[in-house]
């Protein structure tokens, strides 16, 4: 796809990752921004922000590394796991758990519709942890042709997000993926053998990736 609304993010400048201020969370947007490599972070007081970093974190499934203490947790684990069965009951919970150094949330009101309005539209999806019925563990992202983009996670039982996370590895391998797009490094997310590459080797990546055109989530 074209860049239109946004600079090329290969040779634009940016200011702390940010390569664009303005727009709208239309799905338009949206679906423009993350299938060239953006993505929308509000920042309080500023319009709305989008970003490229310089420097972007992936995790490469063969280099997934699975703690000892996460993979004692996964043998003994009797949650359950599944693909879009409550997406907003997952952006919501991602939206209001409580997370250190932050003082609120970057999922807003705005944020979640949008979000909601893409999976309606099967470009968003989420992964799941259930104790029986209840929803106590999650992640969801953007589906960017054929790539995917971990957006956040939540957590209501020890490692229920990261178990969830494993499942969603699974399903995308299986689909024929073999990286995910992280955003941003995370201390947990490192530890599982995520690394950190250049803006230019992850343009690149992604759009190598598009044209295998993986249907991620299709029947």
């Amino acid at each position: 796809m074209a860049v239109s609304r946004f600079p090329n993010p290969k040779y634009a400048e940016t200011y702390e990752g940010i390569l664009a201020v303005g727009g709208h969370l239309t799905t338009d947007f949206l679906l423009e921004a993350y299938s060239n490599g953006i993505f929308p972070w509000p920042i309080d007081g500023l319009p709305l922000t989008w970003f490229c970093p310089e420097e972007r974190a992936v995790l490469e499934f063969a280099d997934l590394h699975i703690p000892k203490s996460l993979a004692k947790a996964r043998k003994k684990s009797n949650l359950r796991f599944t693909i879009d069965k409550d997406f907003p009951g997952v952006i919501t919970a991602c939206a209001r758990v409580r997370r250190p150094g932050q003082s609120g949330t970057w999922i807003t009101p705005e944020m979640l519709r949008a979000y909601c309005e893409l999976h309606r539209l099967g470009h968003v999806h989420s992964a799941e942890a259930w104790d029986g019925d209840k929803l106590v563990g999650g992640i969801y992202g953007v589906d960017a042709n054929g790539t995917f983009t971990g957006e956040s996670m939540f957590h209501l039982r020890p490692y229920a997000s990261k178990l969830a996370l494993l499942h969603l590895i699974d399903h995308l391998k299986c689909r024929g993926l073999d990286w995910l797009d992280i955003q941003v490094m995370t201390p947990h997310m490192e530890a599982m053998g995520a690394k950190s590459i250049s803006r230019d080797e992850f343009l690149d990546k992604l759009a190598s990736t598009q044209t295998l055109r993986l249907d991620l989530f299709g029947n």
